[in-house]
């Protein structure tokens, strides 16, 4: 007796994606730990997942990858749309000390935040509330960096008005040449910002769904309401907001490149993110699951090597 031969008929039957096949899911998690960075054949040659041994390497890492990027598009004349998560966080401390230590100012940048907790109209907390997300990067990034911060209008943040003005804005600026790097964590449920799996049942083909450059106040799955309460609010499920404005597939599949990470590790042998990671790692690209499009990009995925696993009942 197995999860997948008692699913039918139970409480859950309804409460995965219908598109999810959950037979082939578990297949990309029973891997020994070293096949993790094994390429796929439909990985992006520029593709390359990155092992870090724990949580302190994890945010030094993945923050002196943003801040190269900058520097490098900086040093090359180009303008940069940054599209950012609130979660990961721990590598903007990093990419403000490497930026500082180089003296890079940030003129050139233009920050995209890629979701916010929002209502079913889109409204969203005030920027000064402590559960924003735009006060979680005034704090944790813009703030930080002092005289080399990124220009105030160029911060861009997913209020119902400013979110549908994405698509157009980092046209523009890649019309003139600009970059566009999108900077991610990967959802329990396989999201890329808050771009959920179900939403694929809305869509006739892939095609359509791919189009998709933004959602106002997106209907979360449990499962990301939960995991926001276990990491960002003390386990206190009626602190978070079962909505949120976010950015879709028709803006972050349009990168030049992409810098991922996976920290989901929650200490004594708990953890949260493994089965994510793997799913995008050896399923293949599919609308159902969001974060299986991101290795079909150039660019590097960043994760604890812990969550690798193996992916087996621990009881101890």
């Amino acid at each position: 007796m197995d999860f997948i031969s008692t699913v039918k008929g139970s409480l859950l039957e309804s409460f995965y994606p219908a598109g999810w096949d959950m037979e082939r899911i578990d297949r990309c998690c029973r891997y020994p730990a070293e096949a993790a960075t094994e390429r796929q054949s439909f990985w992006h040659r520029e593709f390359a997942p990155v092992v870090c041994e724990n949580v302190y390497d994890f945010d030094m890492m993945m923050g002196h990858e943003i801040a190269q990027n900058i520097r490098r598009t900086r040093e090359a004349g180009k303008k940069l749309a940054i599209i950012l998560p609130v979660g990961p966080m721990g590598m903007y401390k990093w990419a403000v000390y490497f930026l500082q230590e180089w003296n890079v100012g940030c003129s050139h940048v233009y920050g995209f935040n890629m979701d916010e907790w929002s209502d079913a109209e889109g409204r969203t907390l005030e920027p000064s509330n402590p559960g924003a997300f735009q006060y979680a990067m005034e704090q944790a990034f813009y703030g930080p960096l002092g005289h080399l911060t990124v220009p105030m209008e160029q911060r861009n943040f997913a209020t119902k008005t400013n979110l549908p003005e994405y698509a157009g804005k980092i046209a523009a600026l890649k019309a003139e040449g600009a970059e566009l790097i999108t900077v991610f964590g990967i959802g329990r449920m396989l999201h890329i910002a808050f771009w959920e799996p179900h939403f694929a049942e809305e869509y006739e083909s892939e095609a359509a769904w791919r189009s998709e450059t933004h959602r106002i106040g997106a209907q979360l799955h449990p499962l990301t309401i939960e995991q926001n309460a276990i990491t960002s609010f003390k386990s206190r499920t009626t602190l978070v907001p079962c909505r949120a404005n976010t950015i879709g597939p028709g803006l972050f599949l349009q990168s030049d490149r992409i810098i991922g990470g996976c920290d989901g590790a929650l200490g004594r042998g708990m953890q949260w993110q493994g089965m994510s990671l793997w799913i995008t790692l050896r399923h293949g690209p599919d609308m159902w699951l969001p974060s299986t499009f991101m290795p079909t990009l150039p660019g590097k995925l960043f994760f604890l090597r812990e969550l690798a696993g193996p992916l087996v009942a621990d009881v101890n």
